[in-house]
Parts: C-alpha cells; structure tokens; sequence
C-alpha cells in the first residue's frame, strides 16, 4: 500500500519525515514502542523485546536494512529510558502525527468508549479490551504508572515498509504474538528443555530482576 501522507516524527537529529527514517535504505522495519504521553515507564514486554536490537540493528543496516522504535511518547521521555535501559538503536517520537494511529497500534479514549478499537485484525479481542479488567492487566499498567484504561490506548506491533522509486510502501504488519519472531529469548527457551514453560506474566525490565 502507497504512504502518500505526510508523517513527520521527532529523532535525535531533529524534525524528520517517514523518508528521513530510512536513512538512505530501501527498506525500514518500525517496533511500535507502546509508551505514551504520561508513563513513567515501558510496559515490560516491549523492553524484553528490544533488549535485542542493538546487536540487530548493526547487522540490518548493512544488509540494506534500518530498524527503529517509534512511539507516541515526547522525545525527552524516550531518551532518558533510553539511557537507563542502556539501549543505542534509533527510537523516534510520533506524538505529533497520526503515524500510530493510522496503524492501529494507538487509539482514542473515544474509540474505546464505543468499543472501536480494531487492533490484531480484530475488533475488541485483546486481553486489555476484556471487561471486567483482570489482575495482571491491572498490574502492568500501574508498573507502568498509569491505569489499565489509559494503558490500553497505546500497543506493541511491528510495521515494515518499502521505498521504490520514490514512494513509499507499507509492505506488512504484526501484532501480540506475531511479535514472537522478533523477541529473542523466546528463540532461545523454545529449544530449552521446559520450553517457555510460562506461568503467567513472567518477564520483567532488564534492570528490575532480582540478582543473584
């Protein structure tokens, strides 16, 4: 699908456009970073996601390739958690564009109100629409520091787009699990003995670990 609308986006360079994101490549892969205006910090999984991407990111450059984070969040709020994660792939703000919006990982607190959040090709099939809220739920969005309701207007996904002769395309999306492919511890507990062996919510942030 042709992107013939104009997204401008807030990066450590400055003000920059869709365009600009590729950083002179033919192709851009975009982690929707679910961090909006207001958190006080990520949601755990994406951070167990992109622990990964600083040794990817490398790699896909030279293979004609650019990964980045692009939330809602100002730009400051993303640099500082940045900086704690210890994290040096690109991560751009696109709180003045409808950029995640458009791409149905952002959402109105209208459009919650009248159940119209279309999110994973489904509309209201995710554990964070579900009624009453449940307790882990409610417990991510407070580690967060916000609510279950605000929490849920902002959400993890993965768009890739293409540029050819000058225009751009959006070539693929994924969401909820079709985000296991791009987090890498799975692919090292699915070839472990127990496997995921998953209990509940069991991840945190790289620095919120207990330590040995």
């Amino acid at each position: 699908m042709p992107i013939d609308k104009d997204y401008r986006f807030q990066t450590d360079a400055g003000s920059a456009s869709l365009a600009d994101l590729f950083h002179g490549r033919s192709q851009l892969l975009v982690y929707h970073f679910m961090i909006g205006s207001g958190y006080t910090a990520v949601c755990p999984s994406c951070p167990s996601i992109a622990d990964g991407f600083n040794g990817f990111v490398s790699h896909l450059a030279h293979h004609d390739v650019t990964l980045l984070a692009v939330s809602r969040a100002p730009l400051p709020t993303l640099q500082a958690y940045r900086r704690r994660m210890g994290w040096t792939f690109p991560w751009a703000s696109s709180l003045e564009s409808d950029f995640k919006a458009d791409f149905h990982v952002a959402f109105t607190e209208e459009q919650q109100r009248r159940g119209e959040v279309d999110y994973n090709y489904q509309r209201a099939g995710h554990a964070m629409d579900e009624q009453p809220v449940s307790a882990t739920v409610t417990r991510i969005a407070r580690s967060c520091g916000t609510d279950p309701t605000t929490n849920a207007l902002d959400r993890p996904g993965m768009s890739a787009f293409v540029r050819d002769d000058g225009v751009i395309y959006h070539t693929y999306s994924t969401y909820t699990r079709g985000l296991d492919g791009q987090w890498g511890a799975y692919q090292w507990l699915d070839p472990a003995p127990k496997g995921r062996n998953e209990n509940g919510f069991w991840w945190r942030r790289h620095d919120e670990y207990d330590r040995p």
